[in-house]
C-alpha cells in the first residue's frame, strides 16, 4: 500500500488537493499497476518560517509556492 507524502506551503483549495490527489493515484495505478483502492495520499501544509533551503528560511515564501 503506498502512502504518498506531499509537503507543500499553505494555501491551496480543496478541489486542488482533490485534483492532485487523483492525479498521483491515476499515476501510480498507470505506471506501476497499484490498485487505486490501495493508494493514500497525505498533504502537509508546512508555513514558510517552517522551511528551510541550503540553511536558510524561507519565510518570505507566498502561499501556493
Amino acid at each position: 500500500m503506498p502512502i504518498v507524502k506531499v509537503e507543500l506551503f499553505p494555501g491551496r483549495s480543496a478541489k486542488t488537493k482533490a485534483e492532485l490527489a487523483k492525479a498521483i493515484t491515476e499515476t501510480l495505478e498507470r505506471v506501476g499497476g497499484i490498485n487505486p483502492e490501495a493508494t493514500t495520499v497525505l498533504f502537509v501544509e508546512v508555513p514558510g518560517d517552517a522551511w528551510f533551503v541550503a540553511g536558510e528560511p524561507l519565510a518570505g515564501a507566498p502561499a501556493g509556492s
